[in-house]
């Protein structure tokens, strides 16, 4: 069990976020939660969750992280930088801005913060986990930027093991898509459209426990979905199995892009 932890994490007011955080009130841990909106953390035991509106694409915004941590909780035992958004989109545009800022979000925030956490900790244990994605490991359609933000991170946190402090361990996290309104997020703007997510599709409530028990047992990677890790080895076995799963999924992105051009005539 997590118990008398001083925790960090971001991207805590709802989806995977939210259920983690709930299991970790469960021990007697104080929990700095991290997000752009509080509403719903704002409902809860703020004798131990601290509610923290922050926006992570900023480097001073996660330096203040840190600071605030210090002030409330006095250090961070464990700091999980779960925060992150996708796109839901055909790359047929020019905008340097978008796709700034989905990097920003995914991959500069939570590599920086690996760096700050290191620094912070000066030689004292510490753990750190990171939320990447299945989509980190095989990109899907109409995920481009954000499979392409997650791929990085899978590149950055492999070499790190190689190199990394001893007394920090790292935990990196690879959901599938879950039952939430986190992919709805990466259609805002386009109406009424009805987002079929990538199959298959996992609870928050069922990844938020593989989470904490990973985090418990201190695990180097968390794979929620049994089944992804099997489909993997099924693809590499018989490459055309994979060409039948893109199709299918490259099917409902067709059926979205149709739904968005009928909903802006």
């Amino acid at each position: 069990m997590i118990d008398n932890k001083k925790i960090v994490l971001t991207g805590a007011n709802s989806g995977i976020g939210l259920e983690t955080l709930k299991l970790l009130m469960q021990g007697n841990n104080k929990i700095l939660a991290v997000d752009l909106k509080t509403d719903v953390l704002d409902t809860l035991d703020n004798n131990k969750v601290i509610p923290f509106v922050c926006d992570v694409s900023k480097k001073e915004n996660i330096d203040a992280i840190f600071d605030k941590a210090t002030e409330v909780m006095g250090d961070i035992d464990i700091f999980f930088a779960n925060a992150g958004f996708p796109y839901f989109e055909k790359m047929d545009y020019v905008n340097w801005d978008r796709m700034d800022l989905i990097f920003k979000v995914n991959t500069y925030s939570p590599i920086y913060t690996y760096m700050k956490f290191v620094e912070y900790k000066n030689g004292k244990a510490g753990q750190i986990a990171i939320t990447i994605s299945a989509m980190g490991k095989m990109g899907m359609p109409g995920y481009a930027l954000y499979s392409g933000t997650k791929f990085a991170l899978q590149g950055w946190q492999e070499s790190l093991r190689l190199e990394m402090p001893s007394n920090i361990s790292l935990t990196t996290v690879y959901p599938v898509a879950t039952d939430t309104g986190f992919f709805k997020k990466g259609t805002e703007g386009n109406g009424t459209v009805n987002l079929k997510k990538p199959f298959p599709v996992q609870k928050p409530t069922v990844v938020a426990r593989k989470i904490y028990k990973g985090l418990d047992k201190k695990k180097k990677y968390v794979n929620p979905c049994p089944a992804f890790g099997l489909s993997r080895i099924l693809f590499g076995l018989c490459p055309p199995l994979k060409k039948f799963y893109w199709h299918m999924e490259n099917k409902k992105f067709q059926d979205y892009l149709k739904q968005k051009e009928a909903n802006q005539k």
